[in-house]
């Protein structure tokens, strides 16, 4: 690093009496007194990651290594905004309770237009409950732990980078076709977030202006068409009875024929995905998304549409990849970098002088 060991030391020792690093085993002796092993925080601290979504929210907690100490707790997301805050909290202290460990923040995933400088959600057509709402600050009023709040399409961005195979990439971009399609660019290395941070709603251009009545209140939304959720809707219209997403997984493992629907969902699927491409020109795009485990060809089959529809030079410069990180290690990868990041602020770490990014 080019840095003397006295400010190197100095700098482990603020760290560690932030709760950053631990002391791990002691290395293996080369002549003098073994060393002692230094690593982020995994045992006396953590950070607890908080997805809150349209049907289902989920808590969990790391290790500020990002790696998620016990199963995800999921539940069904409640009926009213102070029962979500309620639930939250209570499955957040449970986590809090562990012996010898310090909580250092919980980083929140919501659907939606996020004011990051408010830390608000502004509009959430798919969980209307959080409009006006700031999960944030009431979780950490009922907390004490600071909490921030990412964007769903965001905090994917930033686990796919943090634990997936956006590791090391300035330029990629990730469409969220689950609940709604949410769009989370990284251009040069930074998050394109908008003037208020608003950027990537792309599930609420209309492709279809006498379709389906959207939760935003316009019709033909691209996520009336072209999301997990529209999937499910088209095979509860044809079963007459309503189903989920993993009612639709288990139809299709079942031998269910659900061809239309699939081919409905997979061409509108794939005007979004050639819309990004053109507008972005990313170098990896990632999908999340269920509707895929459906059938085995689905995937491809979407690539060779958005073919035909992307300008040619901008779609043979994308790789476009499912992605494997989830909203969860999103959430914890967000809080990570808030509270390591502020910790190296304030303890100085300027003075360390080191190099320019």
């Amino acid at each position: 690093s080019g840095l003397s060991a006295p400010a190197v030391s100095r700098a482990a020792a603020s760290l560690l009496r932030a709760g950053i690093i631990e002391e791990g085993a002691e290395a293996q002796a080369t002549g003098g007194r073994p060393a002692t092993r230094l690593r982020l925080a995994r045992e006396s601290a953590q950070v607890l990651g908080v997805v809150v979504d349209a049907g289902r929210c989920a808590v969990a907690s790391a290790g500020l290594d990002g790696v998620l100490h016990d199963d995800v707790t999921p539940f069904a997301t409640p009926s009213t905004y102070p029962e979500l805050i309620r639930e939250l909290a209570g499955h957040a202290r449970s986590l809090m309770a562990r012996p010898g460990v310090t909580t250092l923040g919980v980083g929140v995933s919501l659907p939606g237009l996020v004011d990051y400088r408010a830390q608000r959600c502004l509009l959430s057509p798919n969980l209307p409950i959080t409009n006006g709402r700031s999960p944030t600050a009431d979780l950490a009023r009922a907390l004490g732990v600071e909490c921030l709040m990412f964007q769903e399409s965001h905090a994917l961005c930033l686990a796919e980078q943090h634990a997936g195979q956006a590791r090391g990439m300035g330029d990629f971009a990730m469409l969220d076709v689950q609940t709604g399609v949410g769009l989370g660019v990284v251009s040069g290395g930074r998050l394109l977030t908008g003037h208020s941070g608003l950027a990537g709603e792309v599930g609420h251009i209309a492709v279809d202006p006498e379709g389906r009545r959207c939760g935003c209140g316009s019709r033909g939304c691209l996520e009336t068409l072209a999301s997990d959720a529209s999937l499910a809707w088209r095979v509860s219209r044809k079963l007459g009875r309503k189903v989920d997403i993993d009612a639709v997984l288990r139809l299709a493992r079942s031998g269910a024929e659900l061809a239309s629907e699939l081919d409905s969902v997979c061409h509108y699927l794939a005007i979004g995905v050639a819309a990004v491409i053109n507008l972005f020109n990313p170098a990896r795009l990632f999908i999340h998304g269920r509707m895929f485990d459906c059938d085995d060809t689905l995937f491809e089959r979407m690539k060779s549409l958005a073919r035909k529809r992307a300008l040619g030079p901008s779609f043979a410069d994308c790789v476009i990849l499912r992605a494997t990180a989830s909203k969860i290690q999103g959430a914890v990868a967000g809080i990570i970098q808030h509270v390591t990041g502020a910790a190296t602020t304030d303890l100085g770490a300027h003075e360390l002088c080191y190099p320019a990014a």
